[in-house]
């Protein structure tokens, strides 16, 4: 009987396929496993709406079809080749065989993936198992699009991708969550991708931000304007659509709707919470205020931290984690300032250090009760050297394919290109369709080397002006001097008149005169102004 925790555990290779047969199948785990399929790949647009808020406005656009055509190319690598390589017969406990189900065949609706099943748990079909593994896949190599934000082509971004996924991701795979890998055999533990995404992602955007170098930029003002968020309602949009879907990508990573799967889940919003709570009054105290965007970034790096050590801990382990990722993630976010790597949206500082954070914490704080394996020394030592040594490969193999794909063609965008705006000139889009903003209409010569117009800020305030019919005038608007107010007039003092006699005596009586009213002069209108103190007489 396989023990239930990990999906390296749950599979063991069977050189005979087994039958085709549904009784296998568990109705409840195969339900959870499908949610959980559609969480994790709602992760991907979540992501694209994360980024896209962080970068400017001229290519928000390019850092989301980074995102989405992963979905699309990640897939059809995933379906001829990848779930082989990574889930495939074993090849000396490196590589999975690439005929092993070549276009998913051998996965028929009710046999388990090849692979024997425990008499408990994880009774899935194997074809849900091989698409929930396969939005993994997808969310990977999008990671890793906001290292490089505003420097790669669209073409060579897509030839990286596929040799990434093929040389760094399915190798990662198949070494810690396939039965026969050697990290697995080794007893390295991933609970739901630690090392497997968050480090390889991590460590080879890292390499990218060495291969393409830093955003150029004419002053510290020009850097600091092009390197704002152009919309923090997007990134905390994404943040909430990553948040659900981390529910299935750890909870459903238990393979099963059982206990574990609950701890999984419940330990990734208490390190989410505990983490973004921990890193807002960091930066209160850092930087004078707590911002959306940095509650935001803590909560995604507290969700990374968690993941490896999800179903294997307790929720206190869990609040340690999240409270150790805002400090360390943090920490890295400010040592990647100092030492001036332009990793545009922290991927290393909160997924890659995140991600090893998590793998080493994991080590001390493991529960034998929880996921079947306890904390030792011996286990942090195996967990160190596998946090070490995938960091690694992963850095030196991206780098090396980065520097062929160069070799193949051009990486990073020439400066027409970039002056023009990535979104505009590799997409012939833009994200926002203002006719006077329209970049894309925009003569070169009205461009910096940076991609801004020089008129760009008075069309914005044209637009501005005329949505609300404000005339736009040269000069500010002086209303007309004030006219002095107009004298007191006063009617002449009248005579006391003669009234009737009553009782024999005269009664006078007197008729007041009218009350003095101020008028002041208004443009194009009168206003009558009572004094101070005047009060009707009848």
């Amino acid at each position: 009987k396989l023990s239930a925790g990990n999906k390296s555990t749950r599979f063991a290779m069977s050189n005979s396929w087994p039958p085709n047969d549904c009784s296998l199948i568990n109705a409840g785990d195969t339900s959870w496993i499908l949610v959980s399929c559609a969480l994790v790949l709602l992760m991907t647009p979540g992501l694209a709406f994360f980024y896209g808020g962080l970068v400017h406005r001229t290519s928000v656009l390019t850092i989301i079809m980074q995102c989405f055509i992963s979905m699309g190319v990640t897939s059809m690598v995933w379906v001829v080749i990848g779930f082989s390589l990574a889930f495939g017969e074993d090849r000396g406990g490196v590589i999975g065989t690439p005929a092993s189900y070549a276009m998913l065949t051998n996965l028929d609706g009710c046999t388990p993936t090849g692979y024997p099943m425990s008499s408990g748990t994880g009774q899935i079909p194997g074809i849900l198992f091989a698409g929930y593994q396969m939005m993994f896949a997808i969310i990977a190599p999008a990671l890793i699009t906001g290292a490089f934000a505003d420097r790669v082509r669209f073409k060579a971004y897509l030839i990286f991708i596929v040799l990434w996924l093929i040389l760094v991701y399915c190798p990662f795979v198949h070494w810690v969550w396939s039965p026969n890998g050697f990290l697995a055999v080794w007893g390295v533990k991933d609970f739901a991708g630690g090392i497997v995404v968050h480090i390889s992602a991590g460590f080879a955007a890292l390499a990218s931000i060495f291969v393409v170098g830093r955003r150029q930029y004419a002053s510290d003002e020009e850097r600091h304007r092009m390197q704002l968020p152009h919309n923090r309602t997007f990134v905390a949009l994404g943040t909430g659509l990553l948040w659900v879907g981390w529910f299935g990508f750890n909870g459903g990573s238990a393979i099963a709707s059982n206990s574990q799967a609950a701890f999984a889940l419940v330990n990734s919003s208490i390190a989410a919470s505990v983490a973004m709570v921990t890193w807002m009054c960091i930066e209160w105290v850092h930087i004078g205020k707590p911002t959306l965007i940095g509650a935001c970034i803590g909560a995604i790096a507290g969700l990374a931290t968690i993941t490896p050590a999800a179903g294997f801990v307790r929720p206190w382990a869990g609040f340690v984690i999240g409270a150790v990722t805002g400090f360390g993630c943090y920490g890295c976010v400010q040592i990647r300032d100092i030492l001036k790597w332009d990793d545009a949206l922290d991927v290393w500082g909160v997924h890659g250090m995140g991600g090893l954070f998590g793998t080493l914490m994991l080590g001390f704080l493991a529960d034998e009760d929880i996921g079947g394996q306890g904390r030792s020394g011996l286990f942090f030592g195996k967990q160190l050297a596998a946090c070490v040594g995938t960091a690694v490969y992963s850095f030196v193999v991206s780098y090396v394919l980065l520097v062929v794909v160069n070799l193949v063609t051009p990486i990073v965008p020439d400066a027409s290109e970039i002056a023009m705006g990535l979104d505009v000139s590799l997409h012939g889009e833009q994200a926002y369709d203002d006719e006077a903003l329209d970049l894309s209409k925009s003569s070169p010569k009205d461009w910096d080397a940076y991609g801004n117009s020089a008129s760009y800020e008075g069309a914005a305030n044209t637009v501005y002006q005329q949505a609300r019919a404000i005339p736009v005038q040269s000069q500010s608007y002086a209303p007309p001097p004030a006219q002095p107010p107009a004298q007191p007039q006063y009617a002449p003092q009248q005579q006391p008149q003669a009234a009737p006699a009553y009782g024999g005596h005269q009664v006078v009586q007197l008729q007041p005169a009218p009350q003095p009213i101020q008028v002041q002069q208004m443009p194009q209108q009168v206003i009558q102004v009572p004094p101070p103190g005047f009060a009707p007489q009848y």
